[in-house]
This record gives C-alpha cells, structure tokens and sequence, in this order.
C-alpha cells in the first residue's frame, strides 16, 4: 500500500523534451538521479521531488541560450549540480567549471558528469574567491547563493574583460539591484538588465540578472 504523505516525483513537463532537445535522456537520467539520491545527499529539501523538473530543472535549462556559443561558464556554488549539470547537459557545445566548496558535494558532480558522460565539465573544490586566479571564464552563472550585494564581488574576478554575469534570481531582484547599486558602480559593470525567461514555456518563469564585466 502506498504511503500517501510520500513525495512523488513530478511528471516530466512537455517544455522538458522542448528545452533538451535530442539531450532529453542525459536530463531524465540526471533528474531520476537527483530525485533517488538528493535528500539523501543534502542536495535537495524533502518537499522538492512534486516540483523537481518545474522549479529545478527547467528552471535551470532556461539559461542555455543566453550561454555563447562555443564559451567557457563558471557556475559558482553547483551545490546539486543546478544550474551547472543542467546546462552542461543541454549545452555540450559550452565547457563549464563547477565551484563548489564543499566534498561531498564535488564527489556529487563528479560522479553524475562520469555517469552521464559528460566531457565538458570540470568540478573544482574552493569559494569563488579562492579559485580567481584559476578560473577566466566568459560567463558566470549562480543560483541561489547570496545577495548581489555580495554575489558581484565574488563572481566579477572569474571573468573576462567583455564576459558576463548571468545570476538567477528570485521575484525581489530589483530590490537586490536597487541595494547593489554601489557595488555595481564600483565593479563597473554595464548592460545591467534583468530577463524574465521562459514565458509561455514553463508555469515558473526564472529571473536572471545579466550584466557585463568590464
């Protein structure tokens, strides 16, 4: 008998095999995986499972145009691999490197970029601010980490000249722009825009914070 308090996992929405392209499989592998093995890991919350594609997969694959063709993408702070993974899988043609600071999660990473065969990723264990004279990138991508406030500090030095920002964020980012002005000024950044993706696409649209590094 089925215990009904048990979470379940969502049914795979339409806009998945839309977003995924011929990549659909590598994202219901990884999306079957989380969901058996996340809260075990501490890389998802127990209540997560009914909305895991809407509120996290998506989410994330939502990003994979804004990404340069052929680029190179920091994501910082990959916790369960959201964006990162995600992307990676839809975006093959991209070479992304993970910072996470924490092992177990980076022994996460690694094993699901193996498993799923996924050759253009690179995990790399430290905070953002202590890899920065190891990474250059031409994108930085975040999720869920910090404020702009405190996020921008930490993700302009991993750039390029030129490069991008590209921060998810929730419904309060123009309160998080409006306290982050100072910062702004100072790091210099320009095109400062906010995007709404997905519209028509997913039922949760994602809010990204994009400007260029200087």
């Amino acid at each position: 008998m089925t215990d009904e308090a048990t979470p379940v996992l969502e049914q795979e929405p339409a806009a998945a095999a839309l977003l995924f392209g011929d990549r659909i499989e590598l994202a219901r592998s990884f999306t079957a995986e989380l969901a058996r093995r996340g809260e075990e890991l501490g890389l998802i919350g127990p209540l997560e499972l009914p909305r895991l594609w809407t509120r996290h997969i998506l989410n994330s694959a939502l990003l994979g145009p804004l990404l340069e063709a052929d680029g190179r993408v920091a994501d910082v702070g990959s916790g369960a691999g959201l964006p990162g993974l995600v992307l990676a899988i839809a975006r093959p043609d991209v070479s992304f490197t993970l910072i996470e600071p924490m092992e177990r999660r980076c022994d996460w990473l690694n094993a699901e970029s193996e498993r799923l065969g996924l050759e253009n990723v690179t995990v790399l264990r430290g905070r953002a601010e202590d890899v920065a004279d190891a990474v250059v990138v031409d994108q930085v991508t975040a999720r869920a980490v910090s404020a702009l406030s405190k996020l921008i500090p930490l993700t302009v030095p991993l750039v390029r000249s030129g490069g991008q920002l590209i921060l998810m964020k929730g419904a309060r980012v123009d309160e998080e722009i409006e306290k982050a002005r100072k910062v702004i000024l100072r790091k210099r950044l320009t095109d400062v825009e906010v995007l709404e993706l997905g519209d028509g696409v997913v039922e949760e649209t994602t809010r990204v914070f994009r400007a260029t590094v200087d």
